[in-house]
This record gives C-alpha cells, sequence and structure tokens, in this order.
C-alpha cells in the first residue's frame, strides 16, 4: 500500500506542484527553485525533502500536462478528415507549446527520456501521431515525404519562433505557412 503523506505535508506538495506549474509556464525549465518554494509558501527545505532534483520536479509536474500532449494526437484521430486531423493536430500542439513555456522546452527535449512517465507518455503520443501522418499521407492530403519525426523538428522551429519572437501570435503565422507547405499538391 503506498505511503500517505500527513495532509500538512500533502498540502506543501500541492502548493509546490501548483507553484512550479506556474514558474516552469512562465520561465522554463531553468526557472529558480528558490521562486518555486517562495511562491509555494515553503522553505527550500521541504521543497528538496519532497522532490530531492529538479529532474524529479519536473517529472511530476509534467506527467499531467504531458498526458494532453497524448490526447491531442488521440482527439485528433477521431476527426474523419485526414488533411482536417493532421492541421488540428499540429495547431493545439503549438497552442500547447505557446501557452507553456516548461511544456514547450520539455516537448522538444530528450533530457528526460530516461524517466519512465514521461517516456512512456512521449511513445504513446508518437504512436497516435505516426497514425495521423500516415492516414493524412494516405489520402493524399499532406506531402508524401512527411514523417513523425518532421513533427520534433516543427516543435523545435516553433519553440524557436516562441522564445525570439516578439509578435506573441507569430507562432500561427508559421503555423500557416508551415501548413499550407505541407499539403499534397
Amino acid at each position: 500500500m503506498p505511503h500517505r503523506l500527513r495532509a500538512d505535508a500533502e498540502r506543501n506538495r500541492t502548493a509546490l506542484l501548483s507553484a512550479a506549474r506556474e514558474v516552469f509556464g512562465e520561465q522554463g525549465l531553468d526557472a529558480s527553485l528558490d521562486e518555486i518554494a517562495r511562491r509555494a509558501g515553503v522553505g527550500n527545505a521541504t521543497l528538496y525533502r519532497r522532490f530531492p532534483t529538479r529532474r524529479d520536479l519536473i517529472a511530476a509536474v509534467f506527467a499531467g500536462q504531458m498526458t494532453a500532449y497524448v490526447q491531442i494526437a488521440e482527439s485528433a484521430m477521431l476527426e474523419s478528415d485526414p488533411w482536417a486531423a493532421f492541421a488540428s493536430y499540429l495547431t493545439r500542439l503549438f497552442e500547447l507549446q505557446a501557452t507553456d513555456r516548461g511544456l514547450s522546452e520539455l516537448l522538444v527535449s530528450t533530457s528526460f527520456d530516461d524517466d519512465d512517465r514521461l517516456a512512456e507518455l512521449r511513445t504513446a503520443a508518437q504512436r497516435s501521431a505516426s497514425e495521423v501522418i500516415a492516414r493524412a499521407v494516405g489520402a493524399g492530403v499532406l506531402r508524401a515525404d512527411f514523417n513523425r519525426r518532421d513533427i520534433s523538428l516543427l516543435m523545435r522551429a516553433n519553440a524557436g519562433v516562441l522564445q525570439r519572437s516578439t509578435e506573441p501570435d507569430a507562432w500561427r503565422r508559421q503555423l500557416t505557412l508551415l501548413l499550407e507547405g505541407l499539403a499534397a499538391r
């Protein structure tokens, strides 16, 4: 049976995860752990007792959000039109990146592939994405040479736009250009 935390310890853990979600979302994965502890209203010792390493905290924070990454591809599979499914998948993926800097960095990183929870979720998302892509290529609406590894490339490009552009919606313009270039002719 899993060890249950005392009520105060559970409150601290919940506060830390909530603060970390906020801070990583705003500042990225290299955000200050001191800032996370401060926003959670706990001391650094409490943070490190609950999450001994930055990696432990990141994995705990983003396991739930990586589930959203999986659900994006699964939702796209429900779309009957293969092009609409692909465009919807890419749009929602880029939106996810645009709303959470920490998740955006995690999605393009391989640094956490050794975390079983995150690796399993990434694999599930990639499997569904491959199906979305195969269906669009098979229908002749997506260029035939496009594959799942290209999604990673597009996400890295989007991460760069998000990080370096002064226009908050520049990613939308990039997405429009990408989709027009990826459509089969």
